[in-house]
């Protein structure tokens, strides 16, 4: 009995105890507890009302009643009902010490006052008239030189630019890559391919130097004067070794879009009666003794047609573009997929073969030691000068000419420059203010 009586005295006095304290004691306020956050709503709420550009519009037609209505009835519905607001619209200026002025324009509001707790946030609009322009650096204007030059040749046929012309690929690389150039120039038949491996100039452009796009796939253009001994030797495997050649002594990047490259060559006036092996006519097989011959002419060897071959035909799918390449696709705003396939690898061993140096990855190498998409440079032995330089995407079949545009924008690098506000009355800053009132 007295320790039931024990118990129900020590209940009553926690009860008390607590009782009497919760009296006395200071609760936070709900708001306190769990605050909402004003300056995240404002700056969530500015960019859903520009979402549709409405924000923008508004901002710059202050005396269009219609359009401030409409946004005011979007804005008070954006919100919850005890969160008061003040919207203010600045035109932005530059004062004469080049201080920057916000002068008010234009203002909404839905309350005298913004209650007992308050924060803003800032979004800046631009008008709908003003245009951005980049401008490109121009590869090679520091060093005096610049060219690209693309095959566009009327009488030399393709060969695995499935669904595209060698001239709609042309005009394509023209659009992409002309901006970065000091000049461009169409290649438009055999007789202008072969004044320009003479170091003869089409338009009183420097040919050293220059960057050299086959649109024409595994097949490679070859002018009159070539289609003869001593180049015909090999199925035209030594005029694959001329043309090796004469990258190195110009100094030129020459890029091979997709597939096998210095498979082929092509010539519809002199090969009229030849076919390639798959009943393309204008065209000559060369095969795989095109790349090794091209090679040695680069490396300044011996002409031969031995040594094991450049490529595989291994199907190598989901091959992805390296860091490097997405980087520059963010920067030059180029987005090719990040995923190809790729059966015309080339080997990692030619490095060491041919004195080459990777200039530049744009797909990963694979594992089994095959780069599908790679710029290689010649460096002779025993200097640290580049002498050509060899582009070289292994695609199947079906080109992707942005590719090659990352490529060579990614190993020249130049620089954008975009252009800035300097028009008066382009951009003006909006400020929300928002408040909460009532409830505890």
């Amino acid at each position: 009995m007295m320790r039931t009586i024990e118990v129900l005295v020590a209940i009553i006095i926690i009860t008390g105890a607590f009782v009497i304290s919760s009296f006395y004691a200071t609760l936070p306020w709900p708001r306190e507890v769990s605050p909402v956050n004003l300056k995240r709503l404002a700056l969530t709420t500015l960019q859903e009302l520009d979402s549709d550009y409405s924000l923008s519009l508004a901002a710059f037609d202050i005396d269009n009643d219609t359009l401030w209505g409409n946004l005011q009835v979007a804005l008070s519905a954006s919100l919850p009902p005890n969160v008061v607001y003040n919207l203010t619209v600045y035109e932005v200026g530059v004062a004469e010490g080049g201080t920057e002025l916000y002068v008010p324009q234009y203002s909404i509001s839905n309350a005298a006052s913004l209650g007992l707790t308050s924060d803003s946030s800032s979004y800046m609009v631009a008008s709908s008239n003003v245009t951005f322009n980049v401008i490109p650096e121009k590869i090679g204007e520091r060093e005096g030189s610049g060219t690209l030059y693309i095959l566009n040749c009327s009488d030399a046929p393709g060969w695995w630019i499935t669904g595209y012309t060698a001239h709609s690929l042309a005009e394509d690389l023209y659009r992409l890559l002309s901006p970065y150039f000091v000049n461009t120039v169409m290649v438009q038949n055999t007789t202008q391919l072969a004044r320009i491996l003479n170091n003869q100039t089409l338009q009183g452009e420097k040919v050293m130097n220059a960057v050299v796009i086959n649109t024409c796939g595994e097949a490679v253009p070859i002018p009159a004067d070539y289609c003869k001994a001593p180049y015909s030797t090999d199925s035209y495997a030594r005029y694959f070794y001329f043309l090796g050649e004469k990258v190195r002594e110009y100094n030129w990047t020459w890029a091979s879009i997709v597939g096998y490259p210095f498979y082929y060559v092509s010539n519809t006036v002199n090969f009229t009666g030849s076919q390639n092996g798959w009943g393309v006519y204008g065209m000559i097989q060369t095969g795989g003794k095109g790349s090794i011959a091209f090679l040695r002419g680069l490396d300044n060897q011996t002409y031969s047609t031995s040594g094991t071959a450049v490529t595989d035909s291994k199907d190598r799918q989901n091959v992805t573009l390296t860091q490097v390449a997405i980087d520059a696709c963010n920067y030059y705003g180029i987005y090719p997929s990040v995923y190809q396939t790729s059966t015309r690898a080339i080997a990692d061993s030619i490095r060491s073969t041919y004195h080459l140096t990777v200039g530049i990855h744009i797909l990963n190498p694979t594992s089994d030691g095959y780069n599908p998409g790679t710029l290689y440079n010649h460096v002779a032995a025993g200097t640290s000068t580049i002498t050509g330089s060899f582009l070289a995407l292994g695609l199947t079949r079906t080109p992707d000419i942005r590719l090659t545009a990352i490529g060579l924008l990614s190993y020249y690098k130049p620089r954008l420059y975009r252009s800035e506000y300097t028009a008066y009355d382009t951009s003006r800053l909006v400020v929300l203010q928002l408040g909460l009132v009532g409830g505890v």
